[in-house]
């Protein structure tokens, strides 16, 4: 499979992802998530000094990498966009909802 490839498939939200498998899914060092989760960009559960993250911080991630990757951004842009997408979506679910 090629970094190219897209994935599709669905999230569930009762399913945690511990540091290690949350950094294979996006294809980065945990240490990339660790710095996000210290920055309050991502967050994660701790539990016996183990992260644990639900399915939206998958989401959240990948598009944070997206944004530093492709519009080489700092994690404090990259951030505010994703925030951004975020909110977008959230007004276009409670306009569809009306």
């Amino acid at each position: 499979m090629r970094q190219d490839d897209i994935l599709s498939g669905q999230l569930l939200d009762e399913v945690a992802l511990s540091l290690d498998e949350l950094a294979r899914a996006c294809a980065v060092d945990p240490q990339w998530i660790v710095q996000r989760v210290e920055a309050g960009v991502l967050s994660g559960t701790a539990q016996s000094r183990t992260f644990y993250f639900a399915s939206a911080s998958l989401v959240r991630a990948r598009r944070l990498i997206n944004i530093e990757r492709n519009f080489d951004a700092n994690l404090e842009l990259a951030a505010l966009v994703v925030d951004l997408m975020e909110e977008v979506e959230r007004l276009k679910s409670a306009v569809n909802s009306i």
